[in-house]
């Protein structure tokens, strides 16, 4: 059989070859790495035969660029799941197990111990166990089974739980995978022994009902993280209790940013004045940026027809991801989820030739997703989100010039915000789904992923390639970045799109009197409001710098007699467009202060004799401390220069 590695290398192999097989072939110790194997963009062991002409990507903890692979990671956290559960058998004999699936940071499994209570010194004896059952790298062996014996299996273990998720299988849909002296219903994929699993901490016991129905019984679930060092494990704890410190939805409470209520709806974010100043300034950012890059503004309405919907493709691919139609004349309307059909139409609203290119149409787009409410998670998911969106019509002359400009545009903002730790994500299709996932064009599929790979190498720009993760219309990049804690986040996207064009019908005058139709680029560089403003908080810690903060300056009169001259110098600033307020309470100046530290405001002004006479303020500065009595005219320079140049 030809194995086609992700270079494009081709080659030959037995028939049965395993994945791993493959890995020793080339380096022993790349074999030793190896946690889980991608086959034809599918995850499956590394251990599973592959009988057939098949693409292969050996997939590791770590990418090449010090990432972690999500995969990888993934199958990791899925299989200490089962070692979990068979330090849990080990030590509680008749446990019954619902599932145990591996999540963003970790793994959990619900579990039914009938009327024992979990400990924490329960915890940590199951930690030390489960590293004793690592140690004896157990492989984990995948067994195919009938359902008949599977039914036979779980009666006689009496796992009610197990029994219930047989009935919506059949046979052929059934596997077993055992390590050491567990068995469990699994579809998998799992990484070849549990000698990878080198350090354990099981952080939280909670309560979960069963299929997440409240009718149902509730079981204990317990939540974990594992490691293949002891390093990474106490890296990441402490990054977690840094993480609780900056918790977004924490800080934004703090400094009155935004807020929900029940009677709104869950996942609608109700901006407060403080929160409103960021959204504007940060609009003011892209808006500046937008327009010296050529970029024009459009403004599109909230909902449309059905038909549109469907012209685009986005409705068989995301209705599930869509709030449900309105009925209105006979019409179904559906709030809008994405701004690019509306795009599409003011592109096709009058006639375009060659000269028009490349046209650049930019909006922050109001858009409407439905997540499901136990994703919803302050602003890193919501419902409602206010879209830094663009569509780039151009020509494929035009394509390298344009789609290096997006990123470049990428690169000015990561240093306006300090983001120094970032990646691209080259998402590509899969070829065995074409039809199904993703547009049936296969010589389209492969020119525009050539075309996104020469750019990103002729630019230098930092990437990985991930094969089955492009949108449905194109290749794209999905742009990580880290914050100064080390929390990833998925900030924005920029796509090819090579099948709207048509769809829509849309098409440009050539130079030779011809007709051609563009190529679409759909980018967002800021993503949305609500997760990068989340994302802001944590990567500041609510300290943001002077041109993003809320409120620039706090004026901390010492006491009431030196209140009128406070107010002068509130004037002159804001005269100067610095947003600062006065503390006019009867409260003592160290908790004024103190106050003012909490909000987290940049620039403390405290006025008192020696200032009035002066003409001047004494100044304190978050995290300078005191800079001294400053003329008023000469601190006005200094804050508009830092808010001018967007000073970190």
């Amino acid at each position: 059989m030809k194995i086609t590695f992700p270079d494009g290398n081709i080659r030959e192999y037995e028939s049965g070859t395993s994945a791993m097989d493959i890995a020793k072939s080339i380096s022993p110790k790349l074999a030793e790495q190896v946690i889980v194997a991608k086959v034809n963009g599918n995850v499956q062991d590394a251990l599973r035969p592959i009988n057939n002409d098949s693409t292969l990507q050996l997939l590791k903890w770590k990418n090449n660029d010090d990432t972690l692979d999500k995969d990888a990671k993934s199958t990791f956290w899925h299989s200490s799941a089962h070692l979990m559960a068979e330090a849990i058998e080990a030590y509680f004999p008749g446990t019954k197990f619902g599932i145990g699936p591996a999540i963003d940071h970790g793994y959990y499994y619900d579990i039914d111990l009938g009327d024992k209570k979990l400990t924490e010194e329960d915890l940590e004896k199951l930690e030390k166990k489960m590293l004793e059952l690592a140690a004896q790298k157990n492989n984990y062996l995948r067994k195919e089974i009938s359902k008949a014996d599977a039914v036979k299996y779980f009666t006689e273990k009496n796992d009610p739980y197990k029994l219930e998720l047989l009935q919506d299988l059949n046979d052929g849909e059934i596997t077993f995978y055992k390590q050491g002296n567990f068995t469990d219903l699994c579809r998998g994929p799992h990484i070849p022994n549990t000698g990878f699993i080198k350090a354990a901490k099981l952080t939280t016991i909670a309560g979960a009902y069963w299929r997440g129905n409240e009718k149902n019984k509730q079981l204990t679930r317990i939540y974990g993280i594992t490691f293949p060092t002891q390093k990474e494990l106490d890296e990441y704890l402490a990054l977690v209790e840094e993480a609780k410190k900056r918790d977004h939805r924490k800080i934004a409470k703090e400094m009155s940013i935004y807020t929900m209520d029940d009677d709104v709806g869950a996942g609608l974010v109700l901006w407060m004045p403080n929160g409103t100043v960021i959204i504007e300034e940060l609009e003011k950012l892209a808006k500046e940026t937008e327009e010296a890059a050529g970029y024009k503004r459009v403004v599109t309405p909230h909902i449309a027809k059905e038909s549109m919907y469907l012209k685009s493709g986005h409705l068989p691919y995301y209705a599930e991801s869509m709030f449900p139609p309105m009925e209105l004349d006979g019409e179904k309307y559906y709030l809008k989820a994405m701004n690019c059909p509306h795009h599409h139409k003011i592109f096709a609203a009058e006639p375009k030739s060659y000269r028009d290119l490349p046209l650049r149409l930019a909006e922050y787009g109001t858009c409407y997703r439905y997540e499901q409410s136990g994703e919803l998670f302050g602003l890193m998911r919501v419902r409602c989100l206010h879209m830094n969106d663009a569509h780039i019509y151009c020509t494929r002359e035009q394509f390298e010039q344009e789609f290096k400009a997006v990123n470049e545009m990428y690169l000015k903002y990561f240093k306006i915000f300090g983001i120094d730790k970032y990646v691209m994500r080259f998402s590509k299709h899969e070829p065995s789904k074409l039809g199904q996932k993703y547009i049936n064009e296969p010589e389209l599929w492969k020119q525009t992923e050539d075309m996104v790979r020469d750019v990103l190498i002729k630019s230098g720009t930092p990437f990985i390639e991930v094969a089955d993760e492009g949108a449905f219309y194109g290749p794209k990049i999905d742009v990580q970045i880290w914050s100064t804690i080390g929390r990833e986040f998925t900030l924005a996207t920029n796509q090819v799109d090579f099948a709207q064009g048509k769809r829509f019908n849309l098409e440009f005058a050539t130079n030779d009197n011809s007709t051609d139709v563009p190529l679409i680029i759909h980018r967002a560089p800021l993503g949305t409001h609500e997760r990068f403003i989340g994302f802001l908080i944590e990567h500041y810690a609510g300290n943001f710098p002077t041109w993003l903060a809320p409120n620039q300056c706090s004026i901390l009169p010492i006491s009431d007699k030196f209140i009128d001259y406070a107010k002068e110098v509130e004037s002159k600033l804001k005269q100067h467009k610095i947003r600062c307020t006065v503390d006019d309470r009867s409260e003592k100046i160290g908790k004024k202060i103190r106050d003012a530290e909490i909000n987290r405001t940049p620039y403390m002004l405290v006025i008192g004799e020696k200032e009035i006479a002066a003409n001047a303020v004494a100044v304190r500065k978050k995290g300078k401390g005191d800079l001294g009595i400053i003329a008023v005219d000469e601190l006005v320079k200094q804050i508009r220069k830092e808010i001018e140049e967007r000073m970190g």
